[in-house]
């Protein structure tokens, strides 16, 4: 049957058809999908684990035990991964086992936009790249094929454009292989220096054979045209060239990108009289052509930086653009910000109050930098900002433990910022973490987390206790403030920052979101009581604007949350009926 997917859909039916077993991911723009699409498979035991590295090992664990197996991630959560991932490289797999990587050019939801080909190049590891649905979903089944036939986790790179993008997808039946049992063998699993020594030559051997393999493997194909313009690509910038080259240019499309081929790129080569290489961010293609001794033409003339668009390429290649129109520079610049009743936005406006160093993590509450609020001053990766306040308050001591706090989300400080606290609670800086608890994962979707009490199908799970679990790591000032009671938060934080111990207040209000949460009707603007001293202004809510100097909130976004009104001080802003 043929359906219009997702290019994250697909992959998840190409799991589904391969027969995979067992799936355990983080979530993580643009990968999120894959693993919500596997878990609607009941015949697929799903769940999210509470980091990307953990993801990894039980994948690799249900590979060692007979099952196919998978993991997903965005590039960022590859770094969080690549212990595991460098290691089992050399171990090698018992069933096959299938790792997805999302990337994100453009970066349209990530801090930064590497290029995740470098993580397959440096763990020898091969590397897929689907160029659409169809691919997305047939490139997933063959990996199992090529992670048990040579013996290694197989990656399979998205990028956003794929993996949001849809296209038509051919679906089959699911075909389960048999298990394969597991064997004990201390030589090829147990990676201690006397074997992982003698498993290196095995790791060479097998990038040899994979070399040979893509030389005339079913991933990579060479479409003639006008032998005037060779252009070798990839994922896609396949699709970009395609539209705007058709027959007018020769293609080799690479769809096994690590290792890449010797002899089927110089026989190419060969065949052309110009060759240009088309691959976002980074040269991997072009370098490894220009090692082959080739003259080629890439980012000499196409930027390392961005999302491509056919566009750009054709601008850039000196291919005519078609006339179009762009939108009036006029328009109103419109920034992301955190949602109407967002429960981060009066702690945030507290700390911007108290003119706090504010050190932020990874997360929606990240929008607490941007203005109005301004109250956020560094953001790096996962847990970084737990780990840096100690860093921060151990450089500068008393000066900065009495204004400085680090914020981090309750999925996120799952993730990794529970190693940073045992830092503090072990070294002792006297340093206050806010934990914004918002009782779900709320940037990727609403996904759960392990202090949800809720599995990935939204079935009770384990629950962990965020205030027994810090005191349990030595934490003897453990506060919980509701972050739309202002006065509250303040007094919480002012108490905690001036305490000479270390501390963490947990910031507890669910997302304004979630579907079971309960809001008041919206609230409504006296005006003969409204002065136009935009105080409610200060808070950054997108319910609330200025019109003909006065207030007005939008009632189609206002959940009656009541910040607003703390900071009246005309009693202006009233209480809707429910």
């Amino acid at each position: 049957m043929k359906q219009l997917m997702l290019g994250n859909q697909a992959l998840a039916r190409g799991l589904y058809e391969a027969g995979c077993s067992v799936v355990s991911s983080y979530p993580g723009t643009p990968s999120t999908e894959v693993t919500e699409e596997a878990a609607k498979y009941d015949e697929i035991y799903c769940e999210w684990a509470p980091n990307e590295k953990v993801a990894m090992e039980v994948a690799f664990g249900a590979s060692l035990a007979g099952k196919r197996s998978f993991c997903g991630m965005k590039h960022v959560g590859l770094n969080v991964a690549a212990d595991p991932l460098f290691t089992c490289s050399y171990t090698g797999v018992n069933a096959g086992m299938v790792i997805c990587v999302a990337d994100d050019a453009g970066m349209h939801s990530s801090q930064n936009e590497q290029d995740s080909r470098h993580h397959a190049v440096a763990a020898k590891l091969p590397m897929l790249e689907p160029s659409d649905s169809k691919e997305a979903c047939e490139f997933a089944k063959k990996a199992y094929e090529l992670s048990e036939r040579f013996d290694t986790p197989v990656i399979i790179k998205m990028c956003t454009r794929v993996a949001h993008s849809q296209s038509v997808v051919e679906t089959k039946d699911r075909i389960v292989p048999e298990d394969r049992p597991y064997e004990k063998n201390i030589a090829k699993y147990v990676m201690m220096p006397a074997n992982a020594i003698r498993r290196h030559p095995v790791v060479e051997e097998r990038t040899k054979d994979l070399i040979a393999y893509a030389e005339d493997c079913e991933f990579n194909r060479v479409e003639m045209g006008d032998t005037k313009l060779g252009i070798i690509t990839s994922s896609t910038s396949y699709q970009y060239v395609k539209e705007i080259f058709g027959e007018n240019a020769s293609i080799l499309k690479l769809g096994l990108i690590n290792p890449l081929p010797e002899k089927l790129i110089l026989n190419f080569a060969a065949r052309v009289d110009k060759l240009v290489i088309v691959e976002e961010l980074d040269p991997i293609i072009e370098n490894h052509c220009r090692a082959l001794g080739l003259s080629v033409t890439g980012k000499d003339a196409l930027p390392m930086e961005g999302e491509y668009t056919q566009n750009l390429i054709a601008e850039k290649l000196g291919v005519s653009v078609p006339s179009y129109k762009t939108l009036s520079e006029t328009l109103p610049n419109r920034p992301p910000v955190m949602c109407a009743g967002c429960p981060h936005r009066g702690l945030f406006y507290i700390l911007s109050k108290n003119k706090c160093t504010v050190l932020g993590d990874i997360g929606c509450y990240t929008l607490g930098a941007v203005a109005p609020l301004n109250a956020m001053e560094m953001t790096l990766c996962m847990g970084a900002s737990v780990s840096s306040i100690h860093g921060f308050n151990k450089a500068l001591g008393e000066e900065s433990e009495k204004k400085t706090v680090a914020v981090i989300g309750d999925s996120t400080f799952m993730h990794s910022g529970m190693t940073g606290l045992a830092n503090i609670a072990y070294n002792q800086s006297n340093s206050t973490v806010i934990i914004l608890d918002n009782s779900i994962t709320g940037m990727t979707g609403h996904q759960q987390n392990p202090t949800t009490g809720r599995n990935i199908k939204g079935e009770p799970a384990g629950k962990i206790d965020l205030e027994s679990l810090c005191r349990a790591m030595g934490f003897e000032r453990v506060r919980v403030a509701d972050p739309y009671q202002l006065d509250e938060c303040e007094k919480i934080l002012k108490e905690e920052l001036a305490a000479k111990e270390p501390s963490v207040i947990i910031s507890r209000r669910p997302c304004a979101l979630l579907k079971y949460v309960k809001h008041n009707a919206p609230l409504t603007v006296e005006m003969k009581n409204c002065t136009g001293c935009k105080s409610c202004m200060r808070l950054g809510c997108p319910a609330i604007s200025i019109k003909n100097g006065k207030a007005a909130i939008d009632n189609t976004l206002c959940v009656g949350c009541g910040v607003c009104q703390q900071l009246c001080k005309f009693d202006a802003l009233q209480s809707g009926e429910v």
